[in-house]
């Protein structure tokens, strides 16, 4: 049995939300009934944008992600929540309140709303992630697509689908979201001088089209285990190249001691040779 979160009674003038709200110690992280078809994907696919969103432009403290965590957006029924994918937060310490590891993000309790979200599209979620389905009654929660656009008013909101590799991504314009065009395949966010595209690569040993993260001009934004991979990579090369070095200088030496010798048979001394030129 479950109890109901305690709020503190309204003072005069109002206390702050961020005081009379539940925190995301009293709301839910998780629901068992919640829609979608939990699989490999998506834990993979969230994980490799977790792992590649590196806004250049920002502090690297003050950048957070997550995936699949309850995220609460309404003043007026602090119970609502939405579970992303994955979403990206700029200006916002990693560890709540700069000590604790975060069970949901509350938005009232937040310095910022999320930044960019990403939905990945399953037969349970498709409805619900595109804003097809609409809710009339005033007690029902609205849909991802109204929350994300119209309540927290997230920037970028991008939805990929790994059925059909379709890539759909949206940009709030004047208070309402308007469909993104690719720039050389990738879905350009100047704000975090980043971009986001399809990729065809190897991640976790599975070789896919996988959503990542690049930078605006299309570099990789690396994994820490492909930059360790390209470092020692990177190694290995200078390995080579410096013991190609010394057998080409071993190699010269043995020339210049093999003709040394030959001018001696001729009855030429190399050494006044030197000091001739």
């Amino acid at each position: 049995m479950t109890s109901s979160p305690h709020y503190i009674p309204q003072s005069d003038p109002p206390l702050p939300p961020w005081e009379t709200l539940p925190t995301m110690y009293d709301l839910p992280s998780n629901n068992p009934e919640e829609p979608g078809l939990p699989d490999d994907f998506h834990f993979l696919q969230p994980l490799l944008l977790y792992l590649t969103f590196q806004p250049i432009n920002w502090n690297p403290e003050l950048v957070y992600s997550a995936a699949d965590l309850n995220l609460y957006y309404d003043l007026q029924h602090p119970l609502w929540y939405k579970r992303p994918d994955w979403f990206g937060v700029v200006g916002v310490e990693k560890l709540y309140k700069g000590q604790d590891l975060r069970l949901s993000y509350v938005t009232w309790q937040e310095p910022a709303n999320p930044f960019v979200v990403v939905e990945l599209l399953s037969p349970g979620t498709e409805d619900e992630d595109l804003g097809t389905r609409r809710e009339s009654a005033a007690d029902k929660p609205p849909n991802k697509w109204e929350v994300y656009e119209r309540i927290l008013r997230i920037p970028y909101y991008v939805v990929f689908s790994r059925y059909t590799n379709e890539l759909r991504a949206f940009q709030l314009v004047g208070g309402h979201y308007e469909a993104m065009n690719l720039t050389e395949g990738r879905l350009l966010m100047p704000e975090i001088d980043l971009s986001l595209g399809l990729w065809q690569g190897s991640f976790r040993d599975i070789e896919r089209l996988w959503l990542r993260w690049f930078t605006l001009t299309g570099e990789l934004i690396p994994a820490p285990t492909e930059e360790a991979a390209a470092a020692t990579q990177r190694a290995i090369i200078a390995e080579q190249e410096a013991t190609e070095a010394k057998q080409e200088a071993a190699q010269a030496k043995r020339k210049a001691e093999q003709l040394a010798e030959r001018l001696r048979q001729l009855g030429v001394n190399p050494d006044e040779l030197d000091e001739l030129l």
